[in-house]
């Protein structure tokens, strides 16, 4: 906001100074032409109004910038026609041709201008002392046909520096949406893992509490634990958004290496699961891809397979990274596939990778993806 305030204060001097420095200018140089130009009329109370008069019109230059140029053009006009000196009064109407042409209206801008230059021509040669040299117009028309190509190069410059803001601001726009898509894909994969295990064990805490307080004690301290874990990487995730994790994390990173520990929290929850990984150096992207397909995974066979239970196998293979799981259970649910197997083709997809599910061929449920590595 501090910025806009700044460029927008700066815009408003830039349009009041241009003309009320340049009209004392103006009135210095028409007063002191005469000298030169003898024949003219010198510069009298109606001459004094014309030339501020175009200056005036500049300062709404930005807002009306054809009015500007044809009032620039008419008071130009007047000021030649009444006999006035050939000088500063000229440049009112340069800048508002320039400022014309800044804002899109160039057809309109160079009939203005084709027009007042004739009809000066034509004052020149009916009330001004006869017609201009071949030279004299040739070099005026070059001068006035090289402005305008600077105003256009300036104009294409402009264009190109909006066009590569645009595109900045939708780069930036695009990147916010994939870090949104990139935090929902991991809360979902975290609150799905964890709730689901928080719900079962306090089943178990519920059902053991007065026959065996002692397994249900565990139960609740498995509970605890989850719940602390969630609570830790929800931080950790949310705390992007906001830019409050300023010191490095103090619990390790989520990827293949503590696969241990999902483990353990998928046994802890009844669930049989044997875990067969290559030990291979994983890219960051990979390694996080690979832990989140396993756990949703294994979070789905939890809450909808009915198994005992589940196989993992991670293995490395020329380019790719082979995710396996599978499980034991009663096989797909009826009804279309649910967010997390969507979330986790996303991931896979995302790194150039694919990733299949479907029965598994001995009975029960199979997911499968490959991730690409880069060949060593």
């Amino acid at each position: 906001m501090d910025w806009f305030r700044e460029r927008a204060w700066r815009g408003v001097g830039h349009t009041l100074l241009l003309p009320l420095v340049w009209i004392p200018v103006a009135l210095v140089a028409a007063r002191n032409i005469p000298q030169w130009v003898p024949l003219q009329r010198p510069l009298d109370a109606l001459g004094v109004v014309l030339i501020v008069l175009g200056p005036l019109f500049l300062l709404v230059r930005h807002a009306l910038p054809r009015e500007v140029l044809v009032g620039c053009a008419v008071v130009l006009l007047a000021y030649l026609g009444l006999g006035y000196a050939f000088g500063p009064v000229v440049v009112p109407s340069l800048i508002a041709l320039a400022a014309a042409i800044q804002a899109g209206h160039r057809r309109f801008a160079y009939g203005v201008t084709v027009a007042t230059v004739g009809l000066g021509l034509l004052l020149q040669a009916t009330t001004r002392g006869g017609v201009v040299s071949w030279e004299g117009t040739a070099l005026l028309l070059a001068w006035l046909a090289a402005y305008v190509a600077g105003c256009e190069l300036w104009r294409a410059r402009t264009e190109r520096l909006a066009q590569a803001r645009a595109a900045r601001e939708e780069t930036a726009r695009r990147q916010a949406g994939e870090e949104r898509l990139r935090i929902a894909r991991e809360l979902h994969d975290l609150l799905g893992h964890h709730v689901s295990l928080i719900n079962v064990q306090a089943g178990v805490a519920l059902y053991l509490m007065d026959s065996d307080p002692e397994q249900a004690r565990g139960a609740l301290a498995t509970i605890k634990q989850s719940s602390g874990e969630l609570l830790r990487e929800m931080r950790a995730t949310l705390g992007v958004l906001r830019g409050v994790d300023e010191e490095p994390p103090r619990a390790p990173t989520a990827g293949l290496a503590v696969l241990g520990g999902l483990v353990a929290d998928n046994e802890a929850a009844g669930l049989s699961v044997e875990s067969v990984v290559d030990d291979v150096d994983l890219p960051a992207g990979v390694d996080l891809a690979a832990y989140r397909i396993v756990q949703e995974s294994l979070t789905n066979v939890r809450r909808h397979a009915g198994a005992t239970r589940a196989t993992v196998r991670i293995t490395a293979e020329p380019g790719a990274l082979r995710i396996l799981v599978e499980d034991d259970g009663r096989g797909a649910a009826g009804g279309p596939p649910g967010n997390g197997l969507a979330g986790m083709r996303e991931r896979a997809a995302a790194l150039g990778g694919t990733l299949v599910h479907g029965p598994a061929p001995g009975g029960g449920f199979r997911v499968e993806a490959r991730l690409p590595l880069e060949d060593a």
